[in-house]
């Protein structure tokens, strides 16, 4: 998929925000749903989207919803901080399939980094357990101001 296109209704990240897929939630407001990666880079790796915006790429989004994305990106970056207390924090977004992007709705990854554990590829990690993932959603949202 290039950068440019018809919003795919039926992609995984319209699937789960129609509760079509299920997630694992660790927070969601109207405007945007925060929830963990089934196929985490790292432990902790959290997803941000928007709820009401079909924007596929960061070239798409409104502004009034890319504010709200990036401030959920915020607030959930410092609860995944203080849950988890990793060396450090990499936050990544994708666009088009030539810049890595895999699911065609705009995203975030939030992705918690200790010194001594590597990080695995980009859609190259197995799909973890929900039952794990839900504990760790936990974590963070407890600890989200």
């Amino acid at each position: 998929m290039s950068l440019h296109g018809a919003y795919d209704p039926d992609n995984v990240f319209a699937k789960i925000l129609r509760g079509e897929i299920p997630s694992v939630k660790v927070w969601e407001d109207d405007q945007v749903l925060a929830f963990m990666d089934v196929f985490p880079q790292s432990e902790g790796h959290v997803l941000i989207i928007a709820k009401q915006s079909q924007a596929r790429t960061l070239l798409e989004i409104e502004p009034d919803a890319l504010a709200a994305v990036t401030a959920a990106l915020h607030r959930t970056a410092k609860a995944v901080e203080k849950a988890l207390k990793p060396d450090g924090i990499s936050v990544m977004q994708f666009n088009g399939e030539a810049g890595g992007q895999t699911v065609f709705h705009l995203h975030f990854h939030i992705i918690p980094r200790w010194a001594d554990r590597a990080m695995k590829g980009h859609g190259q990690a197995p799909m973890a357990d929900a039952a794990e993932l839900q504990v760790i959603a936990q974590r963070i949202a407890a600890e989200l101001d």
